[in-house]
């Protein structure tokens, strides 16, 4: 049986870190919608190429595009299972289509977490968010500072402050992020979907939430 599942959240509600997290336990793969684009992007796959064609004219990618790429991941063998989706559905058209394209696995969407958070908290999480140059791990200066400042734990390499990860950025970010997602919210609880998750706990409370609320569905 195949188990297909949804992840939603604001920016800096830690949802990459519960999907990882998740992932692990659980046995399914994590598809980040973000790192899938970046993949065929680098590999310049004749998808990559595509998408690369309408970012390069600063026009959005297609669904058909993103849902293609998504269809060719959840091909490979670690996908046997299932997948937990990051970034991908944004939109009800774009939750539709993954509908279709996932009934050819033989599956569907089954259980969409939602992960929310309150505005002040992930802006204070995301504005003292530091990026490794290298490999691209995180740190926070609050929640998980790096053993020595400006450093990275696991390769040395310098620590940076994305533009994106900046307070007034971040501020417009979940803005963005709520209005253009709230509409996404409404299909999947209107469809029975949607579990709510307050994402103000602890790294650990969040994941034993999410597998008290999984293990119903």
């Amino acid at each position: 049986m195949t188990t297909f599942i949804v992840l939603l959240g604001p920016p800096g509600v830690g949802k990459g870190t519960q999907a990882k997290i998740f992932s692990e336990r659980s046995g399914l793969a994590h598809i980040s919608s973000g790192d899938l684009f970046r993949e065929n992007i680098k590999n310049q796959t004749e998808l990559g190429r595509l998408a690369q064609s309408y970012m390069t004219r600063g026009e959005l990618v297609p669904d058909d595009v993103t849902i293609a790429m998504i269809r060719d991941r959840i091909n490979r063998p670690d996908c046997a299972a299932g997948a937990i989706l990051d970034g991908f559905p944004r939109t009800p058209a774009q939750a539709d289509a993954l509908e279709v394209m996932l009934q050819e696995f033989g599956g569907q969407v089954d259980v969409v977490p939602f992960i929310s958070g309150s505005e002040e908290v992930l802006v204070e999480r995301l504005s003292g968010r530091w990026t490794c140059r290298a490999s691209g791990h995180i740190f926070n200066e609050k929640f998980n500072p790096p053993k020595q400042a400006g450093v990275c734990d696991f390769d040395g390499s310098e620590l940076y402050q994305r533009d994106d990860d900046k307070a007034e950025t971040v501020k417009r970010r979940i803005q963005v992020y709520l209005e253009q997602t709230s509409p996404l919210i409404s299909y999947y609880r209107d469809h029975g979907k949607l579990i709510e998750i307050d994402g103000m706990q602890s790294i650990e409370q969040v994941t034993q939430a999410l597998l008290v609320a999984l293990k119903k569905h």
